[in-house]
């Protein structure tokens, strides 16, 4: 398949890196150091405790590369809209798009690109770090969990399988995507959210009786809309995951928590904010993810104006 991934950074380059072993794979930087680098000396990935050299192909534009089999949406989920009209060129009549972004709710910006029926959504177990430009460390294998909002009468999923598989990845084929892709959401939803508006790390949210009620409060707004779209939790297990997940990582810290800090503009819209506009959509009132949200665009913008 002719494969575009957009961005390069350590997810894109796991996925770049790999499938460029059977695919014809062009990775979009806006990076011009990295994409140099990775040209010049090809993608290095440190993978079971070694170094191993993959050659896609880099690129600041896609401009002039012709339309692409699949686009890969790699990039943090506040620039997919961006990254997407930017390539817009190289997404033609039989071009499926592909998020495996953190956060829910993506396939309304993709659906303003490519019909319904081109749509693949799901997550990915996979993780990563950058250690250096064009060097990128594979944090251990994982599921790819893919799936489509509409039932797939091409047959590309189980393409998609084949060709992933035979890069070194273990795909797996879900006819109700959602349900996984929500799964995943409750910690990100109240851990990640909240971490990042207390500026704590993930262990103090168990460990305060404050904190925790909030989480629970969240946890269970978002599980009255997961039901309200059709889908089925068990409440007391999802908590107690959102639990154990704090008190295992005392001193882990969440994205949010990370961009916040930074001073950077958070992806709180796919994750909070899928909640909040999922709620809109059902009709499930979500008031503390409304303030969530509120409050982490309000942090962004405070720190905004006290650079200037």
């Amino acid at each position: 398949m002719k494969i575009a991934v957009l961005g390069a950074g350590a997810m894109g380059s796991i996925y770049g890196g790999h499938l460029s072993l059977h695919n014809e794979v062009y990775m979009i930087d806006k990076k011009a150091d990295l994409v140099e680098k990775i040209n010049a000396d090809g993608l290095k990935l440190f993978e079971n405790d070694t170094d191993v050299t993959y050659r896609p192909k880099a690129l600041l534009s896609s401009e002039g590369l012709g339309e692409a089999d699949l686009v890969i949406l790699f990039v943090k989920s506040l620039f997919s809209e961006a990254a997407l009209e930017e390539n817009s060129h190289i997404i033609g009549k039989n071009t499926y798009v592909m998020t495996l972004q953190n956060g829910a709710g993506h396939e309304d910006i993709l659906s303003e690109f490519v019909p319904k029926e081109r749509i693949i959504i799901g997550t990915t177990e996979d993780n990563g770090a950058v250690l250096d430009f064009g060097y990128v460390r594979r944090g251990g294998k994982g599921k790819t969990n893919i799936g489509m909002i509409v039932p797939d009468s091409n047959g590309m999923l189980g393409k998609i399988k084949e060709s992933f598989d035979s890069c070194g990845f273990d795909t797996h084929i879900y006819d109700n995507i959602q349900q996984l892709i929500w799964d995943k959401l409750f910690t990100n939803v109240s851990l990640s959210a909240l971490t990042g508006v207390l500026q704590v790390p993930i262990g103090f949210i168990a460990a305060d009786e404050y904190a925790w009620s909030m989480t629970v409060t969240l946890i269970k707004e978002a599980l009255a809309v997961a039901k309200a779209l059709g889908l089925e939790f068990d409440e007391q297990e999802i908590i107690e995951r959102v639990r154990n997940t704090s008190i295992s990582s005392p001193e882990g810290k969440t994205s949010i928590y990370a961009d916040l800090k930074a001073g950077r503009r958070t992806e709180v819209n796919t994750i909070s904010g899928a909640v909040v506009r999922a709620g809109e959509k059902t009709g499930v009132d979500v008031p503390t993810h409304r303030m969530i949200v509120n409050m982490v665009h309000a942090m962004e913008d405070r720190d905004r104006k006290e650079t200037k």
